[in-house]
């Protein structure tokens, strides 16, 4: 019979600023994992954007750079289309670098060149509907969630204007964020997130308990700022 409940022992450290959630939600999962790291270090190596931020894909090269299995389920229609997924011969790498030369946005282009490395790193990409019996399956494999979404839906606050993120409704635009999800509540239809921001709408602490369908929805918005997937990390086989 599956567990109605479940709770992994994450331990989230708080982000040392407004762009550090990715690096510190993966020391997350690295210290789950038996890894001493400082949260220092693996900040300094993750790549980043020119101010700040980074993608989920530059985590998971770090994660296959260290040793560990890594796997995307991705939602990002703007760097993969759904027929790509459709049939096991199709080549994505090669899809990507072909959309890179008839496309211009930096922000994909930086993106396709993240994937384009994980792939040839050995990482693992899905494609498959976001579900409650997705999110429960991966977590009952002991495996915790960083997860890439909109912050902006997930707290439900104002958008951000300006190098500075201030809350704008008029001028801003939706804010992408990294939490990692630890467990679930079937009962409850809630699940349990590991958040290194704060403070946030949810309490004092870096975790929290949330309807699982407010984490979904987050998750699919993240579109908005290339986020919109779930990244799981694991040992390779006979390590822990």
């Amino acid at each position: 019979m599956l567990p109605t409940t479940l709770k992994l022992p994450v331990k989230m450290q708080p982000q040392p600023n407004e762009t550090t959630c990715g690096p510190t939600c993966l020391n997350a999962i690295y210290r789950y994992w038996g890894e001493n790291g400082s949260l220092d270090s693996v900040i300094e190596r993750t790549q980043k954007f020119e101010h700040g931020g980074t993608f989920a894909v530059f985590l998971a090269c770090d994660a296959l750079r260290k040793g560990f299995k890594a796997t995307i389920y991705t939602y990002n229609l703007m760097v993969f289309d759904p027929t790509w997924f459709a049939k096991p011969a199709v080549d994505i790498a090669e899809r990507l670098q072909r959309q890179s030369e008839v496309k211009n946005d930096s922000r994909l282009l930086l993106a396709t060149a993240g994937y384009l490395d994980f792939l040839n790193l050995g990482g693992r990409l899905r494609f498959q509907d976001l579900t409650r019996p997705l999110i429960r399956g991966l977590l009952r494999r002991n495996t915790p969630i960083l997860t890439g979404l909109s912050s902006t839906y997930l707290y439900r606050c104002a958008r951000e204007y300006g190098p500075e993120d201030t809350p704008d409704d008029v001028r801003g635009t939706p804010s992408g964020h990294f939490v990692v999800i630890a467990g679930y509540n079937r009962i409850n239809r809630t699940v349990l997130v590991a958040d290194p921001y704060g403070p946030h709408p949810f309490g004092p602490t870096h975790e929290y308990w949330i309807n699982i369908d407010r984490v979904l929805g987050a998750v699919l918005l993240g579109i908005v700022t290339h986020d919109a997937n779930l990244l799981v990390i694991q040992p390779q086989r006979g390590k822990k």
